[in-house]
């Protein structure tokens, strides 16, 4: 059942025609592989070069080479998201998450509370150095770092780790800001 839906967010969204070229053209590719395009996407075009700049990170940290898989790093933007009350990033990378993990339950779990998630020890641990450094990066130690070392995790998944935590702190704070709503199709992905 389609709930109406009186706007994406709280600041202007420009039409696909008015933004720069290359902007247009990744939005209307991603529409043809999802059906769809990600209302952060959207929301973020009203400013090109951050979009642009925003983009080019994200892609580099959730789809470029690491010692995480897709799935786990999901699990990172999940759990984070959750704590800071992010409701546009819960559900969205909930979604993502359901579909790289190829489990229809994880997402709701990890959202609510990872540490009685059905949820590898691997992934606990990065989940827990994920959850320090985005609620008290200021007090992240050697012992944390070698307690997810223990779990496996070398330096540079902790670095990863680090990174979309931060990244997604960021993106997090912009969604609640601009009161983003989820696409609606994101609620049925994965499921």
């Amino acid at each position: 059942m389609k709930t109406p839906q009186t706007s994406i967010a709280c600041f202007s969204i420009p039409e696909l025609a008015a933004l720069p070229d290359d902007i247009s053209e990744r939005l209307r590719t991603i529409e043809q592989k999802a059906g769809f395009i990600p209302n952060v996407m959207r929301v973020l075009a009203r400013r090109p070069a951050e979009f642009r700049a925003f983009m080019a990170y994200h892609d580099a940290l959730m789809e470029g080479d690491s010692g995480l898989t897709k799935a786990e790093r999901e699990m990172i933007v999940v759990a984070t998201s959750g704590a800071n009350h992010c409701q546009y990033c819960v559900v969205a990378h909930g979604a993502i998450l359901r579909i790289r993990a190829k489990n229809p339950l994880i997402a709701d779990q990890v959202a609510t509370n990872y540490r009685q998630a059905d949820i590898t020890p691997r992934e606990r641990a990065i989940l827990d150095y994920a959850m320090k450094v985005s609620r008290q990066s200021s007090e992240v130690t050697e012992a944390d770092r070698d307690t997810a070392k223990q779990a496996g995790l070398s330096d540079e998944d902790l670095w990863d780790i680090a990174s979309i935590s931060a990244f997604f702190a960021m993106s997090n704070r912009l969604a609640s800001a601009s009161e983003m709503r989820p696409n609606e199709e994101f609620y049925s992905m994965g499921r």
